[in-house]
């Protein structure tokens, strides 16, 4: 009896969960990330947004209360390499639904100056993390799935920023490049690609009497997400020297908004709040976000480092200026008689020669002018002959044209009676295929299979939609999650596995592929589909008999 009462208690929890299962994406959910950690939108963004050098965490509780385990969860260490260079390193661990990723990642970008306030920031995030699923308290082994096997995954994403002053215009992917260390192989296809595009615009504003570089920064976004709806959101950030506060949607998250505060200019705290307004979200909780941070080095700002290097650049060249009035100043005490009247007739001398060049350029203003009515004269004349050619030319091609409409209409006439005889020749193929298709499906119908001893086989008369043939069974579910990660892991192999539902048993059967006779069918089970599957297969027979 207590037996029976553990295994209601535990259908229930599983009906529970599934009927409150939201399908989210795979993505990190970072859109939210403005100032600290924003190098997870971008790479590029460590070069200023991370404000390197500084250690922040960010976590988020997706669709629950904040004291269960976070969702999402990333530990970022940031630092300036030079000028035009930083990188960063951290640890994360991702809750994608279905599965559960955990590792390090990598982050590196560079600065290229293209001229006078434009920029190109070009960055690479590189993540390395073991893959597992989720939640495998309810995993029940079968005969043909006994053990959940965890991943090693390599994962590239690159990104760029342009800005042109206060405007940028950002493009990345989250996943350009993957590889699975476990499987040997990609661990998505080209298909599966997720990019971003991002635009902002930084407002200086003036906020508190003390910080000249409070900032405004609406920022829109554009992602694709293969197989789901396409996520469009906008986010505006405030952000001072002692404060920030955003807002922001997402339309597929819902709304956002969250505060922060800076202590002590090395410490930052802050929080968010999301909820969703959707139809497909009603019901589940707001989603929370905590996000920390703790900057190094030196406490001078960008503006005071600016501010210093103004005021030295200012007071050396207030030096120079000096230098160079004293040098004058000696120079026009020094000047003998002499001097001064040689330097009277130097300029006496410059003016006649001024004059000189003036009567020169009047002269050859002149001349071109001639030059140019004699120029005009002949113009005319080519005018003319161009004229003449052109109507020459407009007759020869009335006399071409009529000549091309005279072979374009022998040539459709040929034309009609070649696609009336290709549609003889096909209509006549595509009877011979029907007879032959006919012949084929009376012998499969009517093949008697003897069973062989040890082989496992079942056959039956008519299984749902499902059309007559030999069916090699993987895998049997009683749940959809599994269904789901094991014909994602199918994928990954090489396999177009597909799935149908018996009403029998209640059961989903995974059918690795389907053949029309059973010497076929044997013979894939015994090759074990050329090699690409090694676990046990059995045959199910739709006879297709009334």
């Amino acid at each position: 009896m207590k037996k029976f009462c553990g295994a209601l208690l535990i259908g229930f929890v599983v009906l529970g969960l599934k009927a409150q299962e939201v399908v989210l994406p795979t993505d990190f959910r970072q859109q939210n990330l403005t100032e600290y950690n924003s190098s997870l939108i971008n790479p590029a963004y460590s070069l200023d947004r991370n404000n390197p050098s500084s250690v922040a965490l960010w976590a988020r509780w997706q669709w629950q209360s904040y004291d269960a385990d976070p969702t999402s969860l990333f530990l970022n260490y940031t630092t300036r390499l030079s000028d035009v260079s930083s990188a960063g390193v951290g640890f994360f661990q991702h809750n994608t639904g279905i599965f559960l990723n955990t590792g390090a990642a990598l982050n590196y970008a560079y600065n290229i100056e293209l001229s006078e306030n434009v920029f190109l920031g070009v960055g690479l995030n590189l993540f390395a993390f073991q893959q597992k699923l989720a939640d495998d308290r309810f995993f029940v082994p079968n005969p043909i799935q006994t053990t959940i096997n965890n991943d090693f995954i390599i994962q590239m994403a690159p990104g760029v920023n342009l800005s042109i002053d206060g405007f940028n215009i950002g493009l990345v992917s989250e996943n350009l490049f993957d590889y699975n260390f476990t499987t040997n192989e990609r661990n998505t296809s080209p298909d599966d690609r997720m990019f971003q595009a991002l635009v902002s615009y930084d407002f200086p504003v003036n906020v508190l009497a003390t910080d000249n570089s409070s900032v405004f920064r609406p920022i829109l976004y554009y992602k694709t997400i293969p197989g789901l709806d396409n996520q469009v959101g906008l986010t505006t950030l405030l952000t001072t020297n002692k404060y920030w506060a955003q807002a922001g949607y997402n339309s597929f998250y819902g709304f956002s908004g969250g505060v922060g505060g800076r202590f002590f200019k090395r410490v930052s705290f802050g929080a968010l709040i999301e909820v969703g307004t959707s139809s497909d979200l009603k019901g589940q909780d707001p989603s929370f976000e905590l996000v920390t941070s703790y900057k190094l080095g030196a406490l001078q700002t960008p503006e005071e480092k600016l501010e210093e290097q103004l005021i030295a650049e200012e007071e050396k060249n207030k030096e120079e200026l000096l230098a160079k009035q004293e040098e004058k100043e000696v120079e026009s005490t020094e000047l003998t008689k002499a001097e001064k009247l040689a330097l009277k007739r130097e300029s006496k001398k410059q003016e006649r020669l001024a004059l000189i060049e003036s009567n020169r350029i009047r002269d050859s203003i002149q001349d071109a002018s001639r030059k140019t009515g004699i120029a005009a004269k002949e113009s005319k004349r080519d005018l003319k002959r161009k004229r003449d050619s052109i109507e020459n030319a407009k007759v020869e091609q009335a006399l071409v044209a009529a000549k091309a409409l005279k072979q374009q209409r022998q040539q459709d006439s040929i034309a009609v009676v070649m696609k009336r005889e290709a549609e003889a020749v096909a209509l006549a193929q595509k009877q011979r295929q029907d007879s032959i298709a006919q012949s084929e499906a009376l012998a499969m119908k009517n093949e008697v299979v003897e069973v062989k001893a040890g082989e496992k086989y079942e056959e039956v008369a008519k299984e749902g939609s499902l059309e007559p043939g030999y069916y090699l069974i993987a895998n049997v579910f009683g749940t959809k999650k599994y269904l789901d990660a094991f014909l994602a892991d199918m994928k990954k192999k090489g396999i177009n596995a597909k799935s149908f539902f018996r009403q029998k048993n209640k059961y989903n059967y995974v059918y690795l592929a389907k053949y029309n006779f059973i010497k076929d069918a044997r013979a894939a089970r015994d090759s074990k589909l050329d090699g690409k599957y090694n676990d046990k297969i059995w045959i199910f027979r739709v006879t297709g008999e009334e």
